[in-house]
């Protein structure tokens, strides 16, 4: 496929522009800020441009293309009338400061938004600003940096305990928040080992950040004694919601213990992500820690209209700008309405399809933990690196040629030559069965014919890359210097450009 550059000529236009007498000069620019000579853009025909885009288009995989089954991603089909929904006028060119009564529709879909992710934490209060998971991690750890200011021991309590299965965003969050990372083994179980745990709480822990189920796809067995040793010591549960969709309507992370939860819209609840965005990452506390949410708090008026609530004195501040990406707030309720009190049902299948597929594999596949999993499991490619040299990677990078994207690779850290599965409940048995034949086929090429798959993947438009090289040496634009015959003549670049 040639690059936009190389379908470029001389004088061709996508469009034309009209020509206006008596316009007003442009603003001035800094010197420093001018351009010296035009950019160097493509010339081609509106056809050519679309061509192109849609040519472009069909190298993409998405969970509208083909298999998803990216661990701890929860890449799952997104509705299309959820989009349909987002963009109805009243929602999609709503302005964000619109006065609260030309806003009533928006503001009660947030506020019932907020009802039910309440209810499906089993906590009391929700804030829908912080945009991500990550944002909502933070968010999360502001709230118990002020929660202990407010008590008088927040220079007492500096330590936040993490797993070493954890998300790589939580010892970043608690960096950033300042806190420091005190972390926790895992057990023979898969659990938190919890003998590990007693010795490292005490009067200077803030908090704990879990996810339950963890990045292994495993419950942690021992949450309820977990709870007991944070509790005792006088500290905070956070609840990473990355997995939520294991538990949703038949656990809750409130009943677990936990008094703060951040829930991805854009995993659990269909928001669509992937490529950077958008995302969704609201913020369930207990009621002693609802005073410092974030400001605009999104109430029931005492008349039943909606409104903004700036008055809480305690508050953290503002998280993101306005009360958050409303579009994602649209797609998420929509499909909560979709499913109603059936949210469990969703968790449920999800539950069985990861199961169904852990029990196909692991007698080709090593199994770091013999137990059934949750929504997702990890196993290794261990045996095969040792008896085969082959690697996950590999594995990964071979499974393209069947058609499906690979899994999680090289996570968790604590499983060598880890494969991480998340098939989600959207998926049919034909498209599992398919994906166990793909990985049971890989399995035995690797013993009998290794090199096909350390050449993979062999029917894709680009082969394996140097990801170290590519990670390190970013190209971000096109070299004339490097492709001088195919730039356009009127813009060929200098010699040694």
């Amino acid at each position: 496929m040639k690059l936009i550059y190389e379908k470029s000529q001389a004088g061709r236009r996508a469009s034309a522009l009209p020509s206006y007498d008596e316009l007003p000069p442009p603003p001035e620019l800094p010197e420093e800020l001018r351009r010296t000579e035009p950019p160097r853009l493509p010339e081609v025909a509106e056809f050519e441009l679309v061509r192109h885009f849609t040519e472009l288009s069909t190298r993409n995989f998405g969970v509208d293309t083909g298999f998803y089954p990216l661990g701890s991603c929860t890449m799952k089909y997104n509705p299309r009338i959820n989009e349909r929904l987002a963009a109805l006028p009243g929602f999609a060119r709503l302005h964000p400061l619109q006065e609260e009564d030309g806003a009533q529709g928006a503001l009660e879909l947030m506020w019932r938004l907020q009802e039910i992710l309440a209810e499906v934490t089993g906590l009391d209060a929700v804030s829908l600003q912080p945009a991500a998971g990550s944002q909502g991690e933070l968010t999360g750890l502001l709230l118990v940096r002020a929660y202990f200011a407010a008590r008088g021991e927040g220079g007492q309590r500096r330590k936040v305990v993490i797993p070493d299965t954890a998300h790589g965003t939580n010892p970043a969050s608690v960096a950033m928040a300042g806190y420091e990372l005190t972390p926790v083994r895992t057990d023979a179980r898969g659990n938190i080992d919890v003998d590990d745990l007693r010795g490292k709480v005490d009067e200077h822990t803030a908090a704990l950040m879990l996810t339950n189920p963890s990045t292994l796809g495993l419950f942690d067995e021992n949450i309820e004694e977990i709870g007991r040793i944070f509790h005792g010591a006088g500290a905070l549960m956070y609840y990473d919601g990355a997995n939520l969709n294991a538990v949703c309507g038949i656990s809750r992370p409130g009943d677990m213990g936990f008094d703060i939860v951040h829930i991805n819209l854009h995993k659990t609840f269909s928001q669509p992500h992937g490529g950077g965005g958008p995302g969704g990452g609201p913020v369930a506390v207990r009621d002693i820690l609802e005073p410092f949410l974030p400001v605009p708090a999104v109430v029931r008026r005492e008349d039943g209209g909606f409104g903004l609530d700036y008055g809480r004195p305690q508050t953290i501040g503002k998280v993101r700008g306005y009360t958050g990406p409303f579009g994602v707030f649209v797609r998420s309720y929509a499909y909560m309405r979709m499913w109603g009190p059936r949210l469990r049902e969703m968790s449920e299948v999800a539950v069985l399809n990861a199961n169904y597929v852990l029990a196909r594999l692991k007698d080709a596949y090593d199994l770091p933990f013999d137990r059934l999993c949750m929504h997702e499991f990890v196993v290794s490619a261990r045996s095969l690196k040792k008896q085969h040299s082959c690697t996950a990677l590999d594995v990964a990078k071979r499974l393209m040629d069947y058609g499906f994207h690979p899994p999680t690779i090289y996570f968790p850290l604590i499983v060598p030559e880890a494969l991480m599965v998340e098939p989600t409940e959207t998926e049919a048995k034909e498209t599992l069965d398919a994906f166990c034949d793909a990985m049971l086929a890989i399995a035995r090429e690797a013993a009998e014919e290794p090199e096909l798959l350390k050449d993979a993947p062999h029917h894709r438009p680009v082969k394996r890359l140097d990801e170290v090289k590519a990670a390190k040496q970013l190209v971000v634009k096109y070299g004339f210097g490097e492709h001088p015959q195919s730039a356009p003549a009127s813009i060929q670049a200098p010699s040694g450009v």
